[in-house]
């Protein structure tokens, strides 16, 4: 169990960990929960509105989003202390999107998303250190610190992609691949509200459709594009239904079991079926990045309200409690855990040794050949190419 090893890493004395078993067995195993109703486009049925959590589940996806909002706020932190430069956009509020599609799928399904790629990143298998050394350019950064927020990898998550709805064609290139070899597996391809209205979505839509590609397409539907409310940018705001002869379905992005239902129905969909497009309702508590206070086009009050009623983290907490799956006094510990976790992280990040200049000549190709030369970095060449 979840609780027991929890324990054990924490190496408490034997007696401690006698009362923490004793704790634990005091707690339900699993609980069933109701989820708001789905909508549905071009779907006979949809994901079940019962679902169930075990205490193991619950305490795993309550510790992955407390974490993310904690590095998030450090995140935000540091950038406004001038340690992280450059492009920051932060995923607080929309936790439940990330760590309820993962536990839907396996680490051998495809994700790709767009620039808000922290909570992913970390989801996907990245440490709290190597998303928040990125962010500060240090060398125990995922990716040495190169990519910064917008370019975050792992095995088989393919970014943080700077271009608005770019990453689209894309997830639907990584499916493709995925049927071609006969994996059995889907690829996840994100992209925000604002990105909804690219063209090069309904194009991805078609082909993926032309060659029912295992893609899942995801609208993380925050409800504004940079400024932009959604009602004022787009015609329809059913984004479930855009993708007009892909399936489509709409689920509340706050409610984590509705997220991981809805994804796991997704999946078993698109593996026989092809593409389906997932309208997830979801709210981010910052500005589109942090150059946008996010106060100019949406009141303090809209953002209390969301907080206040609708907040994943909250909701979650309370399924668990009242569902006796925890108690209150065990989550306040995974919070004071996870905070002084993500505050070491941060430190290290901001100590952290930077890459020597030569670094940036590396990683151009993989495997390149022995007799290549890369302009820029080896002296003959420049020189030819400039005489």
């Amino acid at each position: 169990m979840l609780s027991t090893l929890k324990f054990v890493r924490n190496g408490l004395h034997q007696k401690q960990f006698l009362v923490g078993l004793v704790q634990a067995s005091n707690f339900a195993t699993e609980a069933t929960f109701e989820t708001q109703p789905y909508k549905l486009h071009k779907l006979t049925e949809g994901p079940s509105t019962t679902v169930s959590m075990t205490r193991d589940e619950g305490l795993k996806f309550y510790t992955d989003m407390v974490t993310i909002r904690r590095m998030e706020t450090v995140a935000a932190n540091l950038y406004k202390s001038k340690a992280i430069r450059g492009f920051c956009h932060l995923y607080s509020g929309q936790e439940a999107c990330c760590v309820g599609m993962e536990a839907a799928i396996t680490p051998d399904d495809g994700v790709i998303t767009a620039y808000r790629a922290h909570g992913w990143a970390y989801v996907r298998g990245i440490s709290v250190l190597g998303v928040l050394a990125e962010l500060t350019g240090r060398s125990s950064g995922c990716a040495k610190g190169k990519g910064g927020s917008m370019h975050m990898y792992a095995p088989n998550f393919y970014g943080g992609n700077g271009i608005v709805g770019a990453q689209v064609p894309l997830g639907a290139g990584i499916a493709l691949a995925m049927k071609y070899q006969g994996k059995p597996n889907v690829c996840l391809s994100l992209y925000g509200d604002g990105a909804a209205n690219q063209g090069q979505v309904f194009e991805a839509y078609n082909m993926a459709k032309l060659w029912d590609l295992p893609c899942i397409f995801v609208c993380e539907n925050n409800g504004y594009g940079m400024g932009t409310s959604v009602g004022r940018s787009s015609a329809s705001t059913e984004y479930y239904t855009r993708g007009d002869y892909v399936p489509g379905l709409w689920v509340d992005g706050m409610d984590i079991l509705a997220v991981r239902e809805a994804t796991r129905f997704a999946k078993e969909y698109s593996l026989k079926n092809g593409p389906l497009v997932i309208d997830c309702a979801t709210y981010r508590y910052h500005g589109h990045s942090m150059s946008d206070p996010g106060t100019s086009y949406r009141t303090r009050d809209e953002i209390q309200t969301v907080r206040e009623k609708r907040d994943p983290i909250i909701n979650l907490r309370n399924k668990l409690v009242d569902a006796d799956l925890a108690s209150a006094d065990e989550l306040k510990k995974i919070d004071q855990d996870v905070r002084k976790q993500v505050d070491e992280a941060a430190s290290k990040a901001k100590t952290d040794s930077e890459l020597p200049l030569e670094e940036l000549y590396n990683s151009i190709l993989v495997d390149p050949p022995s007799d290549m030369l890369v302009r820029g970095c080896d002296d003959s060449i420049w020189a030819k190419t400039t005489a």
